[in-house]
């Protein structure tokens, strides 16, 4: 026979034998951990309840869901053993304390407080309302000044633009 002909299966059951090989490799891993349980472990259900392991049998499992509350499982139902830390953070909310992870702000004025107070003022844009505050006016008589610069022609034809006469709004 030619080699050609031959690597097609060569290949395949090659890959085959590295896919059982794995497969054994993780259910070696899994009866290992379900070996070392012990009372008082917190352990994750493969239906993802979280419990307290009370006694441990050869094939069963004696779980407290919740407190005064026994139920027994077979050992293959238990998907993770916790450890004691991330079973406290998950189950009763308890934080580990943890003096290495940065402190986040909750706002941004931290992130600002390096700017002098100078700076700040220099930076700031002038966003005054043109002639009403060069007069001293007030912005009532501003707008008077601009409807009075209007003329009654402009606005004629912009209302017949628009559609729209006197006392209509925009609303549909």
């Amino acid at each position: 026979m030619n080699l050609v002909t031959l690597l097609p299966f060569i290949v395949l059951i090659g890959a085959m034998f590295l896919m059982t090989r794995s497969a054994k490799n993780k259910q070696r891993q899994a009866a290992t951990m379900r070996n070392q349980m012990q009372p008082g472990s917190g352990v994750r259900t493969i239906g993802g309840m979280y419990a307290t392991v009370k006694e441990v049998h050869d094939d069963a499992v004696t779980l407290e869901v919740a407190p005064g509350v026994h139920a027994i499982y077979a050992k293959n139902s238990i998907g993770a053993v916790l450890e004691d830390a991330e079973y406290n953070r998950i189950v009763h909310g308890i934080e580990p304390d943890s003096a290495e992870a940065p402190v986040v702000p909750d706002d941004a004025s931290s992130l600002t407080e390096d700017i002098e107070p100078a700076e700040a003022e220099e930076k700031k844009i002038d966003l005054g309302k043109g002639k009403a505050e060069e007069t001293g006016a007030s912005a009532e008589d501003a707008k008077s000044e601009q409807a009075a610069d209007a003329k009654p022609e402009d606005a004629k034809k912009d209302a017949q633009k628009d559609g729209k006469r006197d006392g209509d709004t925009d609303a549909k």
